[in-house]
């Protein structure tokens, strides 16, 4: 792979630092989550399985309006997907107000159900068209350079929220949304006024079919493609992983006794800056190896980290005087330097090649994070049987799966180089 490669084409920088904008964005929004597990479960005396809700309704609003958007995208193009979905960004941040005089937990995931479809159009628009922002070549590097941002977002969240909610016990949730609601509605007047180029395939251009063709013709297309239900199954098990873990940690740190709520926000603040460097760091290095190859190599990091904190924690059988006790941790703080290139990757991984199916792909790819609901697995078996250790199984599953995928491709590549 030619190391001096674009990232991006110049006419494309403007709208490529836009749409990157929203990665933080969501970034910031979805690793709220993470904190207000703990916080709803002291102020609302609920149960670890009971505030797992939060993730359910979350990523069931990915899951069910993914395919709407979709078909939405597909008809009105990536610029006013953004703007509606910031739309109801802002509209669910705003509810939080009379959620908090409410202060139910009903009210709360109703807030957050109208948010997630909000960020269900906001990914289903943004990952997308960042791979077609430039050279092909590069479309891997390129989303994870702008998934870094999402990184820089999830980092932030746990600390700043974490701060405000864990330091004051009469915290009111509904300051921090607000705020946030208010940033979203001027992002939106901004993209409404923004000129976005909308992208086309040459498959568009040629085949006089596809303007007959429907979305649901689209779909039955994308559906035979097995490269690509492999990547969505691999995205899937990566999700379950990844939103499981971030929705576990505090739970996890504090359960074990090696942490308070407030320096456990802090510790799963500064694993999300260790995500963000991986992810830049990764756009760096897969401009030389493929992308295939280096999520090969990451799947193989985690995998070994999972195995490797429920070993150290078995083997500590509840010891808290010997250093050992810090290793689980570690682990898992490791672990977040590896998953950290494994969204765009897989993403853009099972893009490549779909031409005018793109849309309709990255549609489907965005009903994956209903994988989310993979952290009630963790929390039942968490309160069922006693151990912080043994839901950690969920997610070393998630990442052999993905491990088979990045196998598979790389395998795949290997043989397509010897028969040029």
């Amino acid at each position: 792979m030619d190391n001096n490669k674009s990232i991006t084409d110049k006419k494309y920088i403007i709208p490529f630092v836009l749409i990157t904008s929203l990665f933080f964005m969501w970034g910031f929004a979805r690793a709220i989550l993470d904190v207000l597990n703990k916080h709803f479960q002291d102020s609302l005396d609920i149960s670890i399985t009971e505030s797992a809700l939060i993730q359910v309704v979350t990523y069931l609003g990915y899951f069910i309006m993914a395919i709407p958007a979709g078909l939405f995208i597909n008809r009105f193009g990536y610029r006013y997907g953004v703007v509606f979905g910031l739309g109801l960004f802002a509209l669910g941040s705003f509810l939080f107000i009379p959620g908090a005089y409410t202060g139910t937990l009903g009210a709360f995931l109703a807030c957050l159900f109208i948010i997630a479809c909000g960020l269900a159009f906001l990914e289903t628009s943004a990952n997308p068209y960042v791979t077609e922002l430039g050279p092909q070549e590069t479309a891997t590097s390129r989303l994870n350079l702008s998934q870094s941002f999402n990184g820089l977002g999830s980092s932030l969240a746990p600390f700043i929220i974490g701060v405000f909610l864990f330091s004051d016990t009469s915290a009111d949730v509904a300051l921090p949304y607000t705020i946030m609601g208010a940033i979203v509605v001027i992002v939106a007047i901004i993209f409404l006024f923004s000129e976005l180029p909308d992208i086309t395939h040459e498959e568009e251009n040629t085949n006089v079919e596809d303007d007959d063709e429907t979305g649901i013709d689209k779909l039955k297309r994308l559906f035979k493609n097995k490269t690509f239900l492999f990547g969505l199954i691999a995205l899937l098990a990566y999700e379950v992983g990844e939103i499981s873990i971030n929705s576990y940690f505090v739970n996890f740190a504090t359960g074990i006794g090696l942490l308070d709520a407030n320096g456990a926000s802090y510790t799963l603040s500064f694993s999300l800056f260790i995500f963000m460097g991986g992810r830049f760091l990764g756009s760096w290095i897969m401009k030389s190896v493929p992308a295939e190859r280096f999520l090969k190599w990451c799947a193989t990091g985690s995998v070994s980290c999972m195995l490797l904190l429920i070993l150290t924690s078995v083997a500590e059988n509840g010891e808290q005087t010997s250093w050992t006790r810090h290793l689980p941790i570690v682990f898992l703080m490791g672990n977040y330097f590896f998953e950290a290139i494994m969204f765009p990757t897989i993403f853009a991984l099972s893009l490549r090649g779909l031409g005018n199916l793109t849309k309709s792909a990255s549609s489907v790819l965005m009903m994956t994070p209903v994988g989310g609901c993979g952290f009630l697995v963790m929390a039942y078996l968490a309160d069922v049987t006693g151990s912080y250790v043994i839901p950690f199984i969920i997610p070393l599953v998630s990442f052999v799966i993905i491990y088979a995928f990045s196998r598979k491709l790389d395998a795949s590549s290997a043989v397509a180089k010897e028969m040029k």
